[in-house]
């Protein structure tokens, strides 16, 4: 232990120097944390206000797919990225998709087996999707995905469930894929 010895000893220091040194670090943080700091980028070019959304083909036997898919894509593009509907030779850009395979009922999980009855307790619902946004302007997609493969888990006999959650992942890979844009 050191002693003080001098004009100061016996002298109370007044509160503010004995606060400071552990105020500054804990300001400094709050300030640091206040700052605005962001990214700038992203989201489809300032140029597209406008969307056309053509109907998807579908290539499977599920004839309702194609109105649940362009109604959900609809209503995303408008909510989700702020665009407005438009005809498609006003548009400024193009949605415009393929329903390629579409498999309602495929187990994923069961109980039973070895000389026992087998019980499916877990379904799942894979639709199978090529989706394009295109810059009518500019010719060029902005966004496009091949392939893409969405699934929904579901009890039996709740085959919307999965078809609603594999739906649900298609709009969030569209809007999500739109934003990605740099």
């Amino acid at each position: 232990m050191r002693l003080i010895s001098g004009p100061i000893a016996g002298r109370r220091l007044p509160r503010r120097r004995l606060l400071a040194p552990l105020l500054a670090p804990l300001l400094a943080g709050v300030g640091l944390a206040g700052c605005l700091y962001g990214f700038a980028g992203g989201g489809l070019p300032p140029t597209i206000k406008t969307v056309a959304l053509l109907p998807f083909d579908n290539q499977t036997a599920e004839p309702t797919l194609t109105k649940e898919v362009s109604d959900r894509v609809r209503d995303a593009v408008e909510s989700r990225l702020g665009l407005r509907q438009a005809s498609e030779t006003q548009a400024d850009a193009l949605v415009r998709g393929t329903i390629v395979r579409y498999e309602p009922d495929l187990p994923v999980q069961y109980t039973g087996g070895e000389g026992q009855a087998v019980s499916v307790t877990r379904r799942l619902v894979q639709i199978t999707v090529s989706v394009e946004i295109m810059d009518q302007k500019q010719g060029k997609p902005l966004w496009q995905r091949s392939g893409l493969v969405l699934e929904g888990e579901y009890d039996p006999g709740q085959e919307l469930d999965g078809r609603n959650k594999a739906l649900d992942k298609l709009v969030t890979n569209i809007v999500e894929g739109a934003q990605s844009q740099w």
